[in-house]
């Protein structure tokens, strides 16, 4: 193996690893995962997100890469939508297959192995990542939920229809109102000033900063040792298939055709093959469609990644 990419992902497998251990011995129940997931999402990443982002101009982001990232998830959320039928279960489905855990394993992974740099390029990402996939979904799915309601072919998920209209400036607030994009936007718009961050603020945010990537790749572990795959792995390995593999690999041919080289298209390819994210869950559980598939694929997508992401990054690194 690439001497690179066993650095960059021994450790990353023994955080995880540590993380399953210390779920399986019951030193961190179940009972406690959400509050890790809160500490690390709404406080830990907000402070990386705007510390980061804070020192960035405007003219270094390259939103290029970004949009070989986006045609891949175009191609792969219309074929699954094209195959499965337009319904809530092919919506949620389709997001499975284009949805990366950007966050809790991207983060942590792309700054290991390209630095700052890296993280640049995939914060250009994630400020439109969520955006982009979850305003789609949701106008998707609603607009299903519609169509299936019309056809006498559902239970009611929601209250009452929404006009289509109602239903965007809803999913783009959600979007947006978010501690992902939000931070992201604020550090953006402060680097603008040409000010800096004061020392006696800064300090507290980069030892939140570093506590993210190994606090948030502990938690992927004890997530897996505290969630049963069940009776549906076979389909959750097809779409943990879809997402960790065929989509890293049209975002590779994307690059290659807009021209996109170097750590840019390493840190998109590597993106793409990220584990499938748990925001899919949470879209499964509202609209109350293939809740268990959707469980058992974010954990059969997240041990599969452990060998996924070193043939994709073999790949980035033979050819980039």
């Amino acid at each position: 193996m690439n001497q690179l990419v066993f650095e960059s992902l021994f450790p990353v497998v023994l955080l995880i690893a540590a993380g399953f251990l210390a779920g399986r011995a019951q030193w961190i129940r179940a009972d406690a995962i959400k509050d890790l997931s809160n500490l690390i999402f709404l406080l830990l990443t907000p402070a990386l997100l705007f510390r980061t982002m804070s020192r960035v101009r405007v003219e270094q982001l390259d939103f290029k890469p970004v949009l070989a990232y986006f045609l891949a998830v175009i191609v792969l959320f219309g074929g699954t939508l094209l195959v499965q039928g337009f319904n809530r279960r092919a919506a949620v489905l389709a997001l499975a297959n284009t949805f990366s855990n950007t966050v809790m394993i991207g983060i942590a992974l792309i700054g290991l192995m390209y630095g700052p740099q890296g993280l640049v390029t995939l914060f250009t990402l994630v400020s439109v990542h969520s955006l982009v996939l979850l305003t789609s979904a949701t106008v998707v799915l609603e607009l299903a939920v519609a169509h299936e309601q019309k056809m006498g072919a559902t239970d009611e998920v929601t209250s009452a229809p929404r006009h289509p209209v109602a239903t965007v400036m809803m999913a783009v607030k959600n979007a947006l109102l978010h501690p992902v994009p939000l931070p992201i936007i604020a550090g953006l718009l402060f680097a603008q000033t040409g000010f800096t961050i004061p020392a006696v603020v800064d300090k507290p945010l980069e030892l939140m900063a570093s506590a993210f990537g190994p606090l948030a790749l502990v938690l992927v572990g004890v997530t897996l040792a505290n969630t049963r795959v069940g009776e549906h792995w076979r389909q959750a390995l097809a779409l943990a298939g879809v997402k960790n593999l065929l989509h890293p690999l049209l975002v590779f041919g994307l690059c290659r055709l807009l021209g996109v080289g170097g750590v840019p298209m390493a840190v998109m390819v590597v993106a793409s093959a990220l584990p499938i994210g748990a925001n899919v869950f949470l879209f499964s559980q509202r609209y109350k469609v293939a809740e268990e598939l959707i469980t058992a694929s974010v954990v059969v997508s997240t041990a599969l990644a452990l060998v996924t992401l070193t043939l994709v990054l073999i790949l980035v690194g033979h050819f980039g």
